[in-house]
Formats: C-alpha cells, structure tokens, sequence
C-alpha cells in the first residue's frame, strides 16, 4: 500500500511537500509514481510524475512550482510544492505504473494504481 502524508492549510503563496511511502513492496527500476489530485465535484487530474530513471513530467498548471523526487532508500516519492494556489486544493493521491521507459504519463489516472487514503491539500487566506 501507499501512505501519502504532507497535507495541510496553506496560505496562497506557500509551500507544503507530500510524501508518498510505499510499504509492503520496493519501488525499484519497475515502476513509474504518479501524483494525482481530486477536487470536489472534479475528475481526478494527473499532477506530476516520476520514471523508473528519474525522469519527470508535470501537468502545465504546476510547472515551474511543484518538484517530483524520489528516495529508493526510502522507498518514498516526494512532491514539493511552492507558490500555491487555491486552484490547487484538492486530495493528492499517489498513484504507481509498471514502467520501464526513461518517460511517464500523467494524462490517464487509469494508467495507475492508487492503494492510498491520499492527504488533503487546501490552499486559502
């Protein structure tokens, strides 16, 4: 399973870093993580994610602001996230992908497994 951890009330304009902590199996070089997020009444959006080689993609919206990362030592995945936005609240999910390409999508959440509760992300004055 995923345990996803970082969540909180920020004001616009501040910071907050996600964690997503697998347990019960190694991310190794066989898988890509995804990070998706949920708004009320909204369809689950792909955020960011992170290859089995370090490479990265990200959704336009969060581009120059969010930071995808990854610790195998720690079998965790890390968001970063800077200079929110309200437009950012939501529930971040991590989602994971069997993978192997130096690439990863983030346009179909059906793409990838979510075995986590996510953590809720709410950005307002």
């Amino acid at each position: 399973q995923f345990v996803e951890s970082g969540g909180g009330l920020v004001q616009p304009g501040g910071s907050l870093r996600l964690s997503c902590t697998a347990s019960g199996f190694t991310l190794d070089h066989h898988y890509a993580i995804g990070w998706f997020r949920q708004a009320p009444g909204k369809e689950r959006e792909g955020v960011s994610c992170i290859s089995n080689s370090g490479g990265t993609n990200y959704v336009d919206s969060v581009k120059g602001r969010f930071t995808v990362s990854r610790d195998d030592a720690k079998n965790t995945v890390y968001l970063q996230m800077n200079s929110l936005k309200p437009e950012d609240t939501a529930v971040y999910y991590c989602g994971i992908k069997y993978w192997g390409e130096s690439w990863c999508p983030i346009k179909d959440s059906a793409e990838y497994l979510f075995w986590g509760q996510g953590t809720q992300v709410t950005v307002s004055s």
